[in-house]
Parts: structure tokens; C-alpha cells; sequence
């Protein structure tokens, strides 16, 4: 039987997680899978809608280059053509695009695709073979299973809820013996009052705390605090809100900021049958907590590239036992002092990382500098890709230099739009390909520079 571990990534994914290289996967980029998992659970207390943003919703069409041409992907509406065009030029053969019935601006892929009765007699009308392969497992897309008689190729959501909390991360990390920033898991508001009784001392020396959701994502449901003000503040409204719905449940981790020199995002495959692959590790680039995009190669140690790949067969062989298989990324830091923090969340789903691979195994030449970017615009009015391609001219990447621009999303650009006539944010996902960190710097600066013709920088 083939190992899934000597094969391309998607070919691995395919038979760890379905036992069969040749199955056909449906992709779905149901991107901010957490807030599925987050229903019913009392975090961070927070004013607004949890619906996610317009270009949040469509950044579906990420998913469109994770599959092969025997792959389906569900996706809002149809891709750009002179984006497809584009990719195709590169070589990249794509999945087939299943469209769902409508494109309501905040409402996610997944609930698009349950609305849509003509969808789900397409998919129904298949042989069965197919497995569907969300960016996370959450009871939505068990529903779409369901309804549209189609397997998944990821265990259920009950599993994939219980090991994506942040509680379930830091208590995995104590139990392996895996270091771990200064923290507190707390599920009752006792607990809670608990851990800030214990931060105050690492305040009073300076330090910074941090109040996470057990399933906030991109720097939401998070709350960090450098006076005890902050934290007693945040005390009385988590108590308020115990004591008006007579629920004391809670679902946060407590950590204390450490002394950060850069931050890691490693991915690894864990296949059905307990076996791990690790797949690689890059730099994650963030602001404010919020994810921006990757470098790679990471810039590591020969001794820390040998301490994270150890601890990803660790947290595999846990989440195996746990009964979790798929694809695994892992939050992590490097201090300061060069020393490691290997885990500081599991994110048992695809991570943005994971939607590089296929385009870099086909695409990016060896000993290459990638900076995966997002530049984000307020723009007047809609841009077709077709003008986005001549303003970035000879910084669009081309397969015969193996350098440039590579647009890996392109419907995140015009998503905001509900009005032509109304300006709206747009972003343009980016891998910058180069020959170095200085030819990568001076890539993403002209970029920058030309992509500004289209609308203001934000």
C-alpha cells in the first residue's frame, strides 16, 4: 500500500484522509469554520453581528486551487474567466466549479450551498464516490452531507470542535510536555476571576495578557490587556452577563504575552489510520494578531526546524488518538532568546497555508522567497482581472521566469460590491515570488505601488 507520506500533498491528503489516491475530493472554503464551532459557547463578551464580512465570505474561492481536474469546488459565484485564463496559462489544471444559487454578500459558502436546491440535486445525482472536503468540519457541512448524499473525507464535528478549542491545545501541549506560554483554561467565571487574580502579578512587571475565545479567529474574540483596569473591566462584564442569563459557563484561555521574535505557522497531515506527514513550516506574518499572509522558507535553525517537526508528530499521534484525521496547522513563536514555543493553538482544518501548496509544489522554483500577501484597497468601483493583470504588468508572475506577482484569490477583490455606484473594500491575495528577501521587499513594494491606481490602501 503506498504511503501517503512519500506522495504530492493534495495525492496525500487524498488517501489519508479517504484510504483511496484516486478519490474524487468537493472542496469547500467555508473560511472561518470557528464561528460554527463558537455557537452556543460563552466567550469574550462582544457588540454586533457574528456574520463574517463580505470579502471574509468569498474567500471561498481559495479552495479553487487546492483541487485537480478530477475535483469539484463549491463555490458563491463563477471565478473571474480572465482569472481562470490566467491560471490555466500557468499550467495548473482546476477543479470543476459547482455555483451556488445565490451570492448573499455575508453569508457563508456552506449555508449558500444548503439554500440551494439546484445544487444539491447536482451533487445528489452523483455516483457517491466523491467526499466532501470543507476547510473545517462544523454541524453546517455535516448538514451538507446530509442533504446532498455526500460522504465526508473528514471525521465529524463533534471531533473537529473538541480539538480546535484553545482550551483543548493548551492542555494537549501540558499533558505532552510540550512548552507552553503562561496560561489559565477557563470554563466557569470562577475560573475565569481565578486567572486574573494570577496575571495581575505579571502585569504589576510589565507584561502583556491576553483573553482569547476558546474559537476566535483572525484576531477576533480576543482581548489584550496591559493595565489590571483592563482585566477587571472585562471581570464585570463577563459577570453581568453570568448573572442576567444564569449561565456561568465560560470558554477562554488567559496567557501572558512572551517575548516575541517571530511567528510560525507548521502544517501537518494526520491520516486515518494514525500515521503523520509532516508538510512544512513558514513564517506567519501578522499585525495585531490578525493573519497577513506567510514567508517562506522560514527563517530557522537546523536544532528549531528539528524541534518543530518533533513536536507536529506529537500533537498527530494526540489528535489520532483523539479521533481526529486531515489536515493540521499549528500556531507557534519564536522567542526572543531563540528558544521555541511549539504550540500555542492546534487549528485542526485548513489553514491559509494550506491553499499555497498546490501552486507552489506546480509553480514556485526551488531555493525561491515567497511572501504571501494581502494588500487591501477601498476601491471606487469593480476591477476585473483582466485590468488588475496590466496594471501589475512585468510583476505578474509568469511561469517561463518562475518570478512575480501569482494571484491565488481573485473574487476577495470585488466581493464588497452591492452597489456599482458605491466604493467598497477589496482585496488582492498575493504569492510574490523571488529570487531573495531583497527581491521579494522590493516586489511587494511595487505592487503596492500599482495596485494603489485601482483605489486608497487600507
Amino acid at each position: 500500500m503506498t504511503d501517503f507520506r512519500s506522495l504530492d500533498f493534495l495525492s496525500g491528503v487524498r488517501l489519508g484522509c479517504t484510504g483511496d489516491i484516486s478519490t474524487p475530493l468537493v472542496l469547500l472554503g467555508n473560511v472561518e469554520v470557528e464561528r460554527e464551532w463558537a455557537y452556543d459557547e460563552r466567550g469574550v463578551p462582544t457588540v454586533g453581528d457574528n456574520a463574517p464580512s463580505a470579502v471574509v465570505a468569498r474567500m471561498d474561492e481559495l479552495a479553487l486551487l487546492l483541487g485537480g481536474a478530477g475535483d469539484h469546488v463549491i463555490l458563491k459565484t463563477a471565478p473571474d474567466p480572465g482569472y481562470l485564463d490566467y491560471l490555466r496559462g500557468l499550467g495548473l489544471d482546476l477543479p470543476q466549479v459547482q455555483v451556488t444559487d445565490q451570492c448573499r454578500p455575508t453569508v457563508t459558502v456552506t449555508h449558500e450551498a444548503l439554500d440551494s436546491s439546484e445544487l444539491i440535486g447536482r451533487l445528489r445525482a452523483w455516483d457517491g464516490t466523491a467526499r466532501l472536503l470543507p476547510h473545517g468540519m462544523s454541524e453546517a457541512e455535516e448538514e451538507l452531507c446530509r442533504r446532498a448524499g455526500l460522504p465526508s473525507a473528514l471525521p465529524s464535528a463533534a471531533v473537529a470542535k473538541r480539538v480546535n478549542s484553545k482550551i483543548y491545545s493548551r492542555r494537549a501541549a501540558a499533558e505532552l510536555g510540550i512548552p507552553l506560554a503562561e496560561g489559565w483554561e477557563c470554563e466557569s467565571v470562577a475560573e475565569f476571576e481565578a486567572a486574573v487574580e494570577k496575571a495581575a502579578a505579571h502585569l504589576a512587571e510589565g507584561r502583556t495578557v491576553g483573553v482569547k475565545d476558546a474559537y476566535g479567529v483572525s484576531g477576533k474574540g480576543i482581548v489584550v490587556a496591559d493595565r489590571l483596569r483592563r482585566l477587571e473591566q472585562l471581570t464585570r462584564m463577563i459577570r453581568r452577563r453570568a448573572e442576567r442569563t444564569g449561565d456561568d459557563r465560560l470558554s477562554v484561555v488567559v496567557e501572558v504575552w512572551a517575548d516575541k521574535a517571530a511567528d510560525l505557522n507548521y502544517h501537518f497531515t494526520v491520516g486515518r489510520d494514525g500515521s503523520v506527514r509532516f508538510d512544512f513550516v513558514k513564517e506567519a506574518l501578522t499585525d495585531g494578531g490578525v493573519h497577513k499572509g506567510h514567508r517562506y522558507p522560514a527563517r530557522l535553525t537546523p536544532d528549531q526546524t528539528a524541534e518543530i517537526e518533533d513536536t507536529a508528530h506529537r500533537i498527530g499521534a494526540r489528535l489520532a488518538d483523539d479521533g481526529y484525521y486531515g489536515p493540521v496547522g499549528v500556531d507557534a513563536i519564536v522567542c526572543g532568546d531563540g528558544s521555541l514555543l511549539p504550540l500555542l493553538e492546534i487549528n485542526a482544518r485548513n489553514n491559509m497555508s494550506t491553499y499555497q501548496t498546490r501552486v507552489q509544489e506546480h509553480c514556485v522554483p526551488a531555493g525561491s522567497v515567497v511572501l504571501a500577501r494581502q494588500y487591501d484597497l477601498r476601491l471606487p468601483a469593480p476591477v476585473e482581472f483582466a485590468r488588475a493583470a496590466d496594471a501589475l504588468g512585468d510583476a505578474l508572475f509568469r511561469r517561463d521566469t518562475g518570478r512575480g506577482a501569482l494571484v491565488n484569490n481573485y473574487a476577495t477583490v470585488n466581493a464588497g460590491f452591492t452597489a456599482a455606484d458605491s466604493p467598497a473594500d477589496g482585496r488582492f491575495y498575493l504569492m510574490l515570488v523571488a529570487s531573495g528577501q531583497a527581491e521579494a521587499d522590493a516586489l511587494d513594494a511595487t505592487v503596492a505601488d500599482r495596485l494603489a491606481e485601482f483605489g486608497e490602501p487600507r
